[in-house]
């Protein structure tokens, strides 16, 4: 009888010191599980040089290809910041190279340097964030009509009715991942 009672109690010791330790660990685990910061070195070099957040940054990235480098979508978007070949094509112009090709995308300093640099143009066109990700959704053109017809308010875009469902899932989740990489930072 002792013993089982023994063994009851080690056994209860051995729960409670278990969830002791999950609910310390745990949320740690959790949150740079959900939501890492690798590349950071690019994504802060870049961000820095393109005038963007680097945590508006790690939340295209991790909306986009979940920090994979070799993600291709659907659409033919490829790397860590999914870059269609237009986009590789407007940004090359801009930045005057001609030494990379679009399969260049899929090498994480690459991905990382082309789409901070699109990020950056859009803030800077637009002003916020959320019509900056809007347009890295849609395109510019989509954008430029939804303001001028009216139907995004561009002095307050975080109230902006995105027309299209994916467009506004999309702009959602990058600012609510947005708001957790803040939070990570100690910045929110």
């Amino acid at each position: 009888m002792l013993k089982r009672i023994a063994a009851f109690l080690l056994l209860i010791c051995f729960v409670v010191f278990l969830g002791a330790f999950l609910l310390v660990y745990m949320p740690y685990w959790f949150k740079n599980e959900s939501y890492p910061l690798e590349y950071s070195e690019a994504v802060n070099r870049y961000s820095e040089e393109y005038g963007i957040d680097s945590a508006f940054v790690y939340a295209v990235i991790r909306t986009e290809s979940h920090f994979d480098p070799n993600a291709v979508s659907d659409a033919g978007a490829i790397g860590l910041m999914q870059i269609i070949e237009d986009s590789f094509d407007w940004v090359s112009k801009r930045l005057g190279e001609d030494e990379l090709c679009f399969n260049d995308m899929f090498i994480p300093e690459n991905s990382i340097r082309y789409g901070c640099f699109m990020l950056g143009f859009l803030y800077e066109r637009y002003g916020s964030y959320e019509l900056a990700a809007a347009a890295y959704h849609s395109g510019m053109g989509e954008v430029d009509s939804w303001i001028s017809s009216g139907t995004v308010d561009k002095s307050s875009p975080d109230t902006a009715d995105f027309q299209g469902s994916n467009t506004r899932h999309y702009v959602g989740k990058i600012m609510r991942a947005y708001d957790k990489y803040l939070e990570i930072e100690g910045r929110s």
